[in-house]
């Protein structure tokens, strides 16, 4: 069944895309995840699960971790980050929002804050 919703190659064209495009804050936190440097913890960058492409993903914890700008702050981007994030926990998926702000000002505590969901 994994196979059936991770990465799909429906999608595969807009991850690379995404990737490619990335935003400045996305860059700066993956430059912090990248090469399992976070407690050895390997993370995926626009990773596709279903129909939904998340911000960074790490396989081992079911952890989801998407940076959210100025764009998710209308009720329309809203309501979609509640579906996605509803969408997650039913496979058994946590997300984790964290703002372009808390990534600007203190990736350390963005660090910590995404490391306390280890197991």
């Amino acid at each position: 069944m994994s196979q059936l919703i991770h990465n799909r190659k429906t999608v595969e064209d807009v991850r690379r895309l995404l990737r490619k495009n990335q935003t400045r804050h996305e860059a700066l936190l993956w430059d912090r995840l990248r090469s399992s440097q976070l407690k050895g913890r390997k993370f995926r960058r626009q990773h596709s699960v279903g129909m939904y492409i998340l911000d960074f993903y790490c396989p081992a914890e079911r952890l989801a971790v998407e940076i959210d700008g100025d764009s998710h702050t209308t009720e329309e981007a809203r309501q979609h980050d509640v579906e996605r994030d509803a969408t997650m926990t039913q496979l058994c998926i946590h997300t984790l929002r964290i703002t372009n702000y808390e990534v600007e000002t203190d990736i350390e505590a963005v660090l910590t804050k995404i490391s306390a969901y280890f197991n």
